[in-house]
């Protein structure tokens, strides 16, 4: 099927998924870039519609990810109506509607004694979806066995977590909790909470970070609560030679989750 209104009802109901009242109501979210679909395709997530735009193809694989994901409400757009239910500011000409799949800490309660020694990467309402999709993007880089999310600010689901995260939202577990469900998980589970701030002693590089854990991330502005702050179990910090005193978020999230990475394969 061809779709080439802007007016038509189906490019209305994917522009309405931008908001995250629709997106919350429909339990359905954008998918948007060929990365990002594949990654998605791969992890099993189901794909309702697909919208694709031929005259925007940046290769030749996006036909074959099409047959791979065999979805039976795929349209093919003109540019122009392509170019309205887009959030790129150079789209590749492939988007999709998919169902939200969301995981409680019910599903680390199961998967914990599966695991030798866990790394977790914790955090802490994060306002912007751009940091959340770049903290997802590191955790997957150094295999996370879980990102968790908790009291959360910004919508996983959000367009530019998908965008940010470049489909890595759908290659781990992400769990959703609060506050005082995760301290009481971790205290049982004997995994240690791990921090850093630049009012601690310890520099993160000089620290054993090979031990179950995790490391709790906080909001932009504010960072960590005190209520993490009080019960971490390690505090370290990151030497700031400059005028400022911390790293942007995801910045300061990569840089730890990597020590803990060269300390394990050290070890």
């Amino acid at each position: 099927m061809q779709i080439t209104s802007l007016q038509n009802p189906k490019i209305k109901k994917a522009v309405k998924l931008r908001k995250r009242k629709e997106r919350d109501e429909s339990c359905l979210f954008l998918i948007e870039g060929y990365r990002e679909l594949s990654r998605a395709n791969l992890k099993g997530v189901e794909i309702v519609e697909l919208f694709t735009c031929p005259d925007l193809f940046l290769k030749t694989n996006e036909k074959k990810l099409i047959d791979k994901i065999g979805c039976e409400n795929t349209y093919v757009c003109i540019k122009s109506v392509f170019e309205k239910i887009s959030y790129r500011d150079r789209p590749d000409g492939l988007l999709a509607i998919a169902k939200q799949k969301r995981l409680d800490l019910s599903y680390l309660e199961k998967e914990i004694k599966k695991l030798k020694k866990p790394f977790f990467l914790v955090a802490e309402s994060i306002e912007k979806p751009g940091n959340l999709g770049s903290i997802l993007r590191s955790a997957d880089g150094v295999k996370v066995d879980a990102v968790i999310v908790c009291d959360a600010c910004t919508d996983i689901f959000n367009p530019n977590v998908v965008r940010a995260s470049v489909g890595t939202l759908f290659t781990q577990p992400v769990i959703e909790t609060t506050t005082e469900k995760l301290i009481a998980f971790l205290k049982k589970e004997n995994i240690k909470i791990a921090s850093a701030t630049p009012h601690a002693e310890e520099i993160y590089t000089e620290i054993d970070l090979t031990s179950p854990l995790a490391i709790i991330v906080g909001s932009e502005q504010y960072g960590l609560s005190k209520k993490w702050m009080t019960l971490c179990d390690i505090k370290m910090k990151i030497p700031m030679k400059g005028i400022a005193d911390s790293l942007n978020v995801s910045a300061a999230t990569t840089l730890l989750l990597y020590e803990v990475l060269r300390q394990r394969n050290e070890r």
